[in-house]
């Protein structure tokens, strides 16, 4: 860390800013909630199941959320499942997963014991069983996977349905205020075995938002690097700023002729 450190510093403004980024990632907090209603999936039944619970207490903006499922029984492409946010925000985590042309039906898996998360790390579900993918004891599939993202209609043509692209994402929800009433919708939407909704858990991460104090100081970096007059009096502000977080500038770290 040391050695990368040392590196960036040599470049004036990268130095400067990777000081601001540090001081703010290191402030990253994760809020962890978790649900227990073991609830039953009303079967063929278009109006599902709306769970809200209203959430405070976070500080900061999101940056990252995931969402953990545990759905047992049931057949898993008969169900749609979304989770709205309270100031924005919109990801449809489930959409009938496995139905193509071929299968109108989608897979008949028996439950969920899956966490979405929108990393690239991790698949998209609508098509897992094409994917590397585990079934448990119970039937359930399980993993980390992304969530589906089809934001269409989930009784369209399963033509249109398997061509729709993934837009309705768990990234969605970043940059926006992680606190009020958040909303999980699960419908079974076609006749056959019971799904029950055990339980569900829910995690942000948020960092702060930067203070104002921040802010004029990034603006007066942009500004005083234009400025020879006030490049030491920048150059003083910045030791200071230093010597206050975990940022150390090195003899190396000028201001100057950088634009």
């Amino acid at each position: 860390m040391k050695k990368l450190f040392s590196r960036i510093v040599k470049f004036p403004a990268m130095g400067i800013l990777f000081c601001f980024w540090t001081a703010i990632a290191s402030a990253q907090t994760n809020y962890n909630f978790s649900f227990s209603p073991n609830q039953t999936i009303p079967d063929d039944n278009f109006s599902g199941v709306g769970l809200t619970t209203n959430l405070g207490g976070m500080l900061g903006y999101i940056t990252n959320v995931s969402v953990s499922l545990n759905i047992s029984g049931g057949y898993n492409g008969d169900l749609y499942a979304y989770l709205r946010g309270p100031n924005g925000g919109f990801a449809v985590l489930l959409n009938r997963v496995g139905v193509t042309n071929g299968n109108a039906f989608g897979y008949g898996d028996t439950g969920f014991n899956v966490t979405f998360n929108d990393s690239s790390n991790y698949s998209n579900i609508h098509f897992y069983q094409n994917l590397g993918y585990t079934l448990n004891g119970n039937g359930q599939l399980t993993g980390n996977w992304s969530s589906d993202g089809r934001n269409i209609d989930p009784l369209s043509d399963p033509s249109d349905l398997a061509a729709d692209m993934p837009t309705s994402l768990l990234d969605s929800f970043n940059g926006s205020n992680p606190n009020g009433d958040w909303t999980l919708f699960l419908a079974d939407l076609s006749g056959g075995d019971d799904s029950t909704l055990e339980n569900w858990q829910l995690n942000i991460a948020t960092v702060p938002e930067p203070s104002s104090g921040l802010l004029f100081a990034i603006g007066a970096f942009v500004f005083s690097i234009r400025r020879p007059e006030l490049r030491r009096r920048f150059r003083i502000g910045i030791g200071k700023f230093a010597s206050k977080s975990r940022c150390r500038p090195s003899s190396e770290m000028k201001i100057g002729n950088f634009f």
